[in-house]
């Protein structure tokens, strides 16, 4: 498609992710890094991954009003969304050669509302244990001065990717 629901995965050129396929979960998110690769949600809502080790990562990113709900505050979507990127990526950090994740369940606590106001954002992502089949992680949301804002816990499910990436675009 080429209108306004379809995005590009920014620089994933056919080669690439050919390479990519052939990486373990870490190898493959700093060759990422390297590219300037960033999956289409990150870039709709300027989200940053900022610490990569494995099963740990940072995601960081500042709300702005495109982001509020109807009451006058960032919607929970959003905090939500930076935690289980962090969960889901630090997962991915620690994925073997041909093995894939898919977020079973997310649970969020919203502690405190944010406001464009709440300054950068900081999800700290880990994981607590990984087996072969699933995985445990867990992200806490920091704001500007170091608050607490919201914390989740996540299941995800490892599998093996028998699907090869294809360098084309991903409809919204």
């Amino acid at each position: 498609m080429s209108d306004s629901r379809t995005r590009e995965i920014s620089g994933a050129s056919t080669d690439l992710l050919r390479t990519l396929s052939e990486l373990d979960g870490y190898d493959q998110l700093l060759t990422m890094r390297a590219h300037g690769v960033r999956a289409p949600i990150l870039q709709t809502l300027k989200i940053e991954l900022t610490e990569l080790a494995r099963g740990q990562v940072v995601f960081e990113g500042s709300p702005d009003r495109s982001v509020y709900n109807p009451i006058g505050t960032v919607h929970g979507g959003y905090a939500a969304t930076l935690l289980d990127s962090a969960c889901g990526i630090a997962v991915h950090s620690k994925l073997r050669i041909g093995q894939s994740y898919t977020t079973l369940e997310l649970k969020v606590s919203f502690h405190r509302a944010l406001t464009q106001e709440s300054g950068p954002m900081r999800a700290e992502g880990r994981v607590i244990s990984m087996g072969s089949r699933a995985a445990f992680a867990e992200a806490t949301l920091t704001d500007g001065e170091g608050r607490l804002c919201a914390s989740a816990t996540s299941t995800l499910l490892i599998y093996e990717n028998l699907v090869k990436p294809k360098a084309e675009t991903i409809e919204q």
